[in-house]
């Protein structure tokens, strides 16, 4: 009995944007003609430039071009000339929705870019945390507890030593600590790996909560967070120079601060590492097949031991994102799930470093939409959208493109597997 072939990953997202398209020329067709047309300003910083585009003839525009990659991509299953459009179309989705919800008004589209990129920045760390471990073997859905562990122990440090980097280091080497953890209770003790993630989640709510109600509650941390580069005494006045005689990229790029240069650093570094050092080798080597690995003389428990390890660090490092690069305190959960969300990001990605990095940028993006929809004020039927769906939508966005957008995501062969010698 011959199989039924379902449908492609291409095709999905062709089918996607197809209809998305259909939909954009059916709503903005009748505006064209209007007599006094609508536009959107679109301001690139104080001071910079202003973009100025009629806004139904734009989006229709757009609709035209969603709707030809959609069906090149439904009827041509290979080569490049299906799949570029389809990733053009994707670029594309980002300035069509700044247009359309700011129809009428204006918006600064430099903002919404550093707004991306700095609310993407803990998932694509917790991204690489999960890529580290899963490359490795070992599933780690703990990510979200390492976070907030990270989080609530690198502020209880900082608040302890009045040393902000002390705190970050130590987030960083609580966030190891757990993975050893879940290390231990995985590769060591063979459990479920699930269970012990999860094992390690609830642990991280309740340890953090008694610790910010017993210590840190009464304490006068403040509102301290870390500097931006262009404040530091070495490397800022090169930061800040580019500030100045770049405007355009000097405010997405040159006036961050540290966690989110380092958050660049490790997606580059990552990626170096797992496909072009010997270390990454045997990584992937150990994740596919490891009785093969172990035949070749390639330590499976050590290996994953330190790739896990290596992983929580990071996970750390994201947490003090939170507590001492954005707020300057410690909130109960204030992860707000996007443990969860930097696992979805890495699925996205195919478990690749690049990957992971622009499904963290697009779940940051409509993180950043929800904002920006808000000060805009969006309407749907005369009726401004409710906050309450707002906040959901980076969550709701999560849902779709693991429901169907990526097509099926095929993990590393012995991810998940316990290995015994």
């Amino acid at each position: 009995m011959t199989r039924r072939r379902g449908f492609t990953r291409q095709q999905i997202i062709a089918g996607f944007f197809a209809f998305i398209g259909l939909l954009i020329i059916v709503s903005y067709a009748s505006r064209l003609g209007a007599p006094e047309p609508v536009f959107t300003r679109l301001l690139f910083g104080i001071g910079g430039p202003v973009l100025e585009v009629p806004t139904a003839l734009t989006m229709f525009i757009i609709g035209m071009v969603y709707l030809v990659a959609g069906g090149l991509g439904l009827f041509r299953t290979e080569g490049r000339t299906a799949s570029w459009p389809l990733w053009f179309s994707g670029v594309l989705l980002f300035p069509a929705i700044l247009i359309a919800a700011a129809a009428g008004k204006q918006t600064n589209a430099l903002t919404m870019i550093s707004e991306t990129l700095r609310l993407g920045t803990p998932l694509a760390l917790g991204a690489l945390a999960g890529i580290y471990c899963e490359r490795s073997g070992v599933i780690n859905i703990a990510i979200e507890g390492m976070m907030l562990l990270g989080a609530a122990f690198g502020f209880a440090a900082f608040v302890l030593t009045n040393n902000i980097w002390l705190g970050v280091l130590f987030a960083v080497i609580v966030g190891g600590l757990a993975a050893l953890l879940h290390g231990w209770l995985s590769i060591s003790l063979r459990t479920d790996q699930i269970i012990s993630g999860t094992v390690i989640n609830i642990l991280a709510i309740g340890l953090t909560g008694y610790l910010r109600r017993g210590y840190l509650v009464e304490t006068l941390g403040g509102r301290t967070t870390l500097p931006t580069v262009t404040d530091l005494p070495l490397i800022g006045p090169i930061f800040a120079w580019f500030t100045e005689h770049t405007p355009l990229l000097g405010n997405i790029l040159f006036n961050n601060k540290p966690i989110f240069y380092t958050m660049i650093l490790l997606v580059i570094g990552t990626h170096i590492v797992l496909f072009s050092t010997r270390w990454g080798l045997r990584l992937r080597a150990v994740g596919e097949n490891p009785r093969a690995a172990d035949t070749l003389g390639i330590n499976v428990y050590r290996t994953r031991y330190m790739n896990v390890v290596i992983g929580g660090m990071i996970a750390g490092l994201a947490g003090a994102w939170f507590s001492l690069e954005t707020v300057g305190t410690f909130d109960d959960g204030m992860t707000a799930g996007k443990g969860f969300i930097a696992l979805a990001a890495m699925i996205f990605g195919k478990w690749t470093p690049f990957g992971a990095f622009g499904g963290a940028m697009l779940f940051g993006f409509a993180e950043a939409l929800s904002t920006r929809f808000q000060i805009l004020g969006v309407q749907v039927g005369g009726s401004p959208l409710p906050v309450q769906f707002l906040q959901i939508l980076p969550y709701v966005t999560t849902m779709v493109v693991l429901a169907g957008l990526i097509g099926r995501a095929t993990p590393p062969a012995a991810s998940g597997q316990p290995y015994t010698k």
